[in-house]
């Protein structure tokens, strides 16, 4: 549902408010802090968010106010956006076809990929993954996971010393396979015992 400039006024002071502080501000620092002069204002503007979906509040509590699931995302794509974590998505291209547009603007959040504070980077080195197009010399972005599903690729610590990036397999009598996207290339077969998965790619970047 649509937001008046004022409803929209709301949320944002309240969502900035939340992040400062941790905890939802009082009717008496929303009028404050935009310069209401009434608390029966706000008591409106907070009913009118609440009936739209965009607010939830606890009855008989101070400080109660959440923003919605919804607003936030809302909330956390403008920050991407204005903090350069976000590009233009135009539309989708295919080799010898013409691009073909969206019809409204969208972007593409790199929040989504490194907003989690478990995602890391690594520079690849080396040909074993190429038939994934991982290249030499391209980034991968893993998130942390100390489990992972058959035919993902981890980054995997192998008897301690060698760390490794591969599709993960689990085989018979308690062997893991580790293989390679390169049919040149043997798998790694070894004890479960003996590979720490140290994270599950999310994607991959590469520079020209």
């Amino acid at each position: 549902m649509a937001l008046t400039r004022r409803q929209k006024e709301v949320l944002d002071f309240l969502g900035g408010f939340i992040e400062k502080h941790h905890y939802s501000p009082s009717y008496e620092e929303i009028a404050e802090g935009l310069q209401l002069n009434s608390l029966a204002t706000v008591h409106k503007h907070v009913s009118s968010l609440e009936s739209k979906g965009y607010l939830r509040r606890a009855f008989n509590q101070s400080r109660s106010l959440e923003i919605s699931p919804r607003y936030q995302a809302e909330i956390d794509k403008r920050k991407a956006a204005e903090t350069g974590l976000a590009v233009p998505l135009l539309g989708k291209i295919a080799a010898g076809a013409p691009v073909e547009t969206y019809a409204q603007t969208e972007t593409l959040q790199f929040q989504d990929f490194a907003g989690n504070p478990g995602t890391y980077a690594l520079e690849v080195r080396g040909e074993s993954m190429i038939e994934d197009h991982i290249c030499h010399g391209d980034f991968v972005l893993l998130e942390k996971a100390d489990s992972v599903r058959d035919g993902e690729i981890v980054v995997a610590l192998v008897e301690g010393t060698e760390t490794t990036l591969k599709r993960l397999y689990r085989e018979p009598e308690g062997k893991i396979r580790l293989q390679p996207a390169n049919s040149t290339m043997e798998p790694i077969i070894v004890p479960a015992q003996d590979v720490a998965v140290q994270g599950r790619l999310v994607a991959v970047l590469r520079k020209y």
